[in-house]
């Protein structure tokens, strides 16, 4: 499964190019008392930019993406990089896009206190495992991560918010929908403002390879399974998941948010793309389900398929709206969903407010 992190990686440098504020980093050495570690056993880490003017008391907290690691092998060449040890991280770090403090790039949140939280657990900040194996030194610890970090946000006058939202990018973007409601319970019994979340990229489907195989679905649940993550999922999720009811692999489904989504009752927004870049190569077409090479050029760049492969990847597209629908009605649910071949939107800054980015009604996705 290396190559999900590297393309992960990979789109994540694209992303992050480009000219913009430069902002340091904060390690939370006190964390690690906590057990709150990346998988490493290092301490977790975050870049916040300071919000000023009428921004002062909004708070926007952007979680990182990076992809996931399913197996003990995996984890470990993963603790290795800047998504799996705090040692690794750049600093610092280039804001852009919805991170960017000036007006004219980011109009409606450049003054607002701007966080990027570090993503360094490989479960999109679920994990809870106490053991840690003295052979590999691993640490499954990313949901007590996402309550460090929190807490200490809080302090720093997050406590104060009158407008906070909940945001990531790809695996950030499904940790910003799993840790919705725990990101408003975390901040209720002090903030009187607006909570909110908004997933980027974030809504990764159920859906079988062009073989039939269930890729995703059985990665998603090595994933829980390895990271303890259970306790952290959606609990009226995984009890409908259970219940005999419901097909596939029990609690893990709830990793998917076709399935936790609908209990969420935070405001929620997604943005994603219905032809979504990552998931049409590594769920739909992965490597090695084209050992000839036939899909190859037509992944990376639609306009070179053939008829009969523009058909699968239509199907993909249905497929992931008939998901959304799943979801039934809600008016605390909104959604802007594209046809861009590609993967998160917000952090790249011609996507995110340019004259070439995706609109709606003339208006740039916020």
């Amino acid at each position: 499964m290396k190559k999900w992190v590297y393309g992960f990686i990979f789109l994540l440098v694209i992303i992050s190019q480009g000219r913009g504020l430069q902002v340091e980093i904060t390690i939370l050495d006190n964390a690690v008392e906590e057990g709150a570690v990346c998988l490493d056993g290092s301490p977790p880490a975050y870049h916040l930019d300071r919000g000023f003017g009428n921004g002062a008391n909004d708070w926007l907290v952007q979680i990182e993406g990076g992809g996931w690691c399913n197996s003990i092998m995996d984890c470990s060449t993963r603790m290795r990089t800047h998504l799996g040890s705090s040692k690794l991280m750049e600093t610092p770090r280039t804001f852009s896009g919805i991170m960017s403090n000036n007006h004219s790039f980011n109009p409606y949140f450049y003054n607002w206190n701007r966080v990027m939280v570090r993503y360094c657990d490989g479960a999109s900040f679920t994990g809870d495992v106490e053991d840690v194996d003295p052979a590999n030194n691993l640490h499954f610890r990313g949901a007590r991560i996402f309550k460090a970090i929190m807490e200490d946000l809080l302090a720093k006058g997050m406590i104060n918010a009158r407008n906070a939202i909940l945001s990531g990018c790809s695996a950030g973007g499904l940790a910003s929908i799993l840790h919705c409601d725990k990101f408003k319970a975390l901040l209720l019994p002090f903030a009187t403002g607006r909570v909110k979340c908004f997933s980027d990229a974030g809504f990764f489907i159920d859906v079988k390879t062009i073989t039939g195989e269930p890729v995703i679905q059985n990665f998603y649940n090595d994933v829980v399974t390895l990271h303890g993550s259970v306790k952290h999922l959606n609990h009226s999720c995984t009890t409908k998941m259970n219940d005999g009811t419901s097909t596939g692999s029990g609690s893990s489904m709830c990793f998917f948010p076709q399935n936790a989504a609908s209990y969420i009752q935070t405001p929620l927004f997604l943005i994603n793309s219905a032809y979504d870049y990552w998931q049409v190569r590594f769920s739909l077409i992965p490597d090695h389900v084209d050992p000839s090479g036939m899909w190859k050029n037509c992944k990376r760049g639609l306009a070179t398929c053939q008829p009969q492969q523009l058909n699968t990847i239509q199907g993909f597209r249905l497929e992931f709206l008939s998901a959304l629908e799943g979801l039934g009605p809600s008016t605390t649910r909104g959604y802007f969903i594209n046809s861009c071949y590609l993967h998160c939107h917000t952090e790249l800054q011609a996507l995110w407010h340019s004259p070439n980015s995706p609109r709606l009604f003339n208006k740039v996705k916020l």
